[in-house]
């Protein structure tokens, strides 16, 4: 990349600012101190030696997994300030917001300052005030700021989301593969790049663009045990959410839709049933963005239903749920949004409702593209997100084996391992089903076939004659959501497809022959309608005593709203758990409690003592 000579010669002048004294055990006094936690998470402790010694660093760690940490301890150690290039807003504010609650200093630059705000802040960057700033790819690009960063200290440089910057992530967004040419402005300050999700190309690619000199690779599990992988056979949608939001008892939530129309839709159903639902999408207004997120983050908004943009980065630890409504593109886009939930390390549940026929409706998209690498890329995606949602092995095995990371173990924590399959012979059901799709023509859809073998008496099976059919009624002692759970499978197993060019009609393959014929016996799932595990709510899960829990939650809102705060940031779902199961009633034993810092201890702690001590003497 090409730069003028007075960019190169300005560059060429920057100092080195080596860590003089500070230490990995001093980055664990401050993890105690400030942050409240008594151990570094996997990854952290190795990463952040990289950054004090000066080196460059690629971290690849699971949403959830702490990797702010990474950047925030060194950025109280180093001389200087760290700059953290952020895709978007809401993580800089809210970021931002947490670290001045612990008593940081630290600030975000971005088009949503007021004049006067922007003023304040680079006054403060000038006198060495700031320890943190938060830019977009595009402030910190335009030629002026990048000349201020320049004459100041410039301690390290942390990309959070790196994948963005990749043709081959599932993000990639232009304005980060910009980010090279920071490397030639500020040459001798390391960098760090931060994902949760990028294959070994995409890696590369980091590594290749960002001009990382022989960066440190660290790598974390990408397992996220506290949560649970569900996936449904989507039949009735709006039902299924409805019912199992209503379990919820208003834990937070996030819910992903296809379409705008459709999260207006779900989110209006979901407010008719007395749950707190707002819908959230690009073609709202942004005072009603902004107001929705600002309810969310608050806990004033139980459950937000969006289109797949929302969620990245903001910092609400205590998503207890992320449902997909409908199938995502990728597993790393349904890894990274499934992610959202559960950050504080408390029980979370994802759940996918998934219909064959709306993974046929995005296969067709992708084939009416021009063939091009990216294509190709992006049809080998899909296809493994697919398999995912059929798998009928441990969905965590088959998860963390596409990231690379081998397993034979289940997990026993997803709808597979707590609920395996059962089989049967199920020849009988699938000549049925498939006789009914001969006798129609070959012509007609799942639910019209589904409609002739109950017997249904609608208006099209009479317009057809098909209420005449030897195979009408022949299925009447199933429900319709078991026979398309049998249809689905037939299809999975390439005995019927789906001929997307006429309306999906269901078509009989060469292989489902000599399973019509009664030549060779067929094995089949018995089909698992309605809730695939027991649905209980996430929030009542654990030792914990949960009606003292729910007490603290209340105490916890109380507080945030008097501070003006979100309750996250008080107490994370986690620590208000612990605190519910080891019932400290003293300062020294709250300082126990994982979560809970020395200015946290200071600030809050003494309401939550006398919430304990009250609840422990009305016992």
């Amino acid at each position: 990349m090409s730069q003028t000579t007075s960019n190169q010669s300005i560059a060429a002048s920057q100092d080195v600012f080596p860590v003089e004294g500070a230490s990995l055990d001093d980055a664990q006094r401050l993890l105690a101190s400030v942050f409240g936690y008594r151990e570094f998470r996997f990854g952290q402790e190795q990463i952040i030696g990289n950054v004090l010694q000066g080196q460059d660093t690629m971290a690849l760690l699971p949403t959830g997994a702490g990797k702010s940490l990474c950047y925030q301890l060194p950025a109280l150690l180093l001389e200087g300030v760290t700059i953290v290039i952020s895709p978007l807003l809401s993580l800089m504010d809210d970021q931002v917001a947490a670290l001045r609650e612990v008593g940081l200093s630290a600030a975000a630059i971005h088009s949503g300052l007021s004049s006067p705000e922007f003023i304040d802040t680079i006054g403060k960057l000038n006198r060495g005030e700031i320890k943190l700033l938060y830019l977009s790819p595009e402030r910190i690009l335009q030629q002026g700021f990048v000349q201020r960063l320049q004459s100041m200290k410039v301690a390290l440089v942390a990309i959070d989301e790196a994948h963005c910057i990749s043709q081959w992530g599932h993000d990639f967004r232009p304005e980060y593969g910009q980010l090279g040419q920071i490397r030639e402005w500020l040459p001798n300050v390391p960098f760090l790049a931060l994902t949760a999700t990028a294959d070994a190309v995409t890696r590369f690619d980091i590594i290749e663009r960002l001009q990382l000199r022989e960066p440190a690779l660290v790598q974390g599990s990408f397992d996220r045990p506290n949560i649970r992988y569900l996936v449904q056979e989507k039949y009735k949608p709006r039902v299924q959410v409805l019912q199992y939001v209503k379990r919820q008892r208003g834990a937070s939530g996030i819910i992903y839709c296809g379409s705008r129309k459709r999260t207006e839709e779900l989110a209006e159903a979901l407010m008719r049933d007395g749950v707190r639902a707002a819908a959230y999408h690009a073609g709202l207004p942004h005072e009603t963005r902004a107001q929705t997120l600002r309810g969310f983050i608050r806990d004033d908004i139980d459950v937000v239903v969006a289109t797949v943009a929302f969620g990245m980065g903001i910092n609400k630890p205590n998503v207890r749920f992320v449902i997909h409504y409908d199938v995502p593109r990728s597993v790393e886009a349904y890894y990274q949004e499934t992610g959202r939930a559960g950050r504080d390390g408390a029980p979370a549940e994802a759940l996918m409702l998934f219909d064959p026929s709306d993974a046929a409706w995005i296969w067709k998209l992708l084939d009416e593209q021009d063939d091009t690498p990216q294509l190709r890329v992006e049809k080998q995606k899909f296809s493994s997100m697919t398999a995912f949602a059929e798998a009928q092995t441990c969905r965590r095995v088959v998860l963390l084996n596409y990231f690379n990371e081998y397993r034979e173990k289940n997990c026993g924590n997803c709808d597979v391992c707590i609920q395996p399959p059962r089989q049967y012979d199920g020849t009988i059901d699938a000549q049925k089903a498939l006789s009914c799709v001969y006798r129609t023509g070959q012509q007609f859809g799942v639910h019209h076939v589904v409609e002739v073998l109950r017997g249904a008496q609608t208006q099209k099976v009479k317009q057809f004659g098909h209420d005449q059919l030897s195979t009408y009624g022949i299925g009447q002692d199933h429900s319709a959501e078991y026979w398309v759970s049998i249809i689905r499978q037939l299809i999975h197993r390439g005995l019927l497809i789906q001929d997307i060019r006429r309306h999906s009609a269901l078509m009989i393959t060469e292989e489902a022959r000599p399973v019509l014929r009664g030549e060779i016996a067929l094995t089949l799932a018995v089909p698992r309608l309605g809730a695939t595990v027991q649905m209980d709510s996430v929030i009542e899960r654990g030792q914990h005593d949960k009606a003292l829990f729910r007490r603290l939650k209340r105490l916890r809102k109380s507080i945030a709203e008097q501070e003006e705060i979100p309750p996250y940031a008080v107490f994370s779902d986690k620590t208000l758990q612990e605190m519910a199961l080891l019932l400290p009633t003293s300062r020294d034993e709250m300082l126990r409690i994982s979560g809970v810092g020395q200015i946290k201890l200071g600030r809050f702690a003494d309401a939550f003592i006398v919430e304990i001590k009250d609840y422990l003497s009305d016992e």
